[in-house]
């Protein structure tokens, strides 16, 4: 079965082009930071565990 690459693209752009006018700068800017918050609330978690179980180890 050939597959159409023209209904995909058809399908990912109409998708996308009626997402597009609901996304307010307000919470492009509010996912921003919750990302940033995210990835160093899950750094920190990281490097916490990391240094519970080297010095468990010791």
């Amino acid at each position: 079965m050939e597959s159409n690459n023209t209904i995909q693209f058809g399908t990912a752009s109409g998708t996308l082009l009626s997402i597009v006018p609901n996304i307010v700068s307000e919470d492009i800017v509010k996912t921003i930071i919750l990302a940033v918050v995210g990835a160093i609330i899950s750094f920190s978690v990281s490097l916490l565990l990391k240094w519970l179980t080297k010095s468990k180890h010791k």
